[in-house]
């Protein structure tokens, strides 16, 4: 829980170094090899894949991603803006309670 409330406190900035990572891992190369302004496809990613980042994320970002969004959102840069809104929404909902 208190990884949770501590990934909802995340900027674009730390879901990308975040995102970078979980791909990096996926695809078994260094974080430093992806750029985050490369579209996913590029990168070879596979749906079983899009769904572990999407798990990964729910665990550790406390979010519920859908595997879908990677292709809304087609690279790191624009999907971390995306889950930073998310977050931050979600921040702001649970203060409100």
């Amino acid at each position: 829980m208190e990884e949770q409330l501590t990934a909802k406190q995340m900027n674009a900035e730390e879901v990308q170094d975040w995102l970078a990572n979980q791909i990096a891992e996926q695809l078994g190369t260094d974080a430093d090899e992806i750029d985050i302004r490369v579209p996913f496809d590029s990168y070879g990613l596979d749906s079983v894949q899009a769904m572990s980042i999407a798990n990964f994320g729910k665990q550790h970002l406390g979010l519920n991603i859908s595997p879908l969004v990677m292709w809304n959102y087609p690279n790191i840069e624009s999907l971390s803006q995306f889950l930073a809104e998310e977050l931050a929404q979600a921040n702001l909902e649970t203060f409100e309670i």
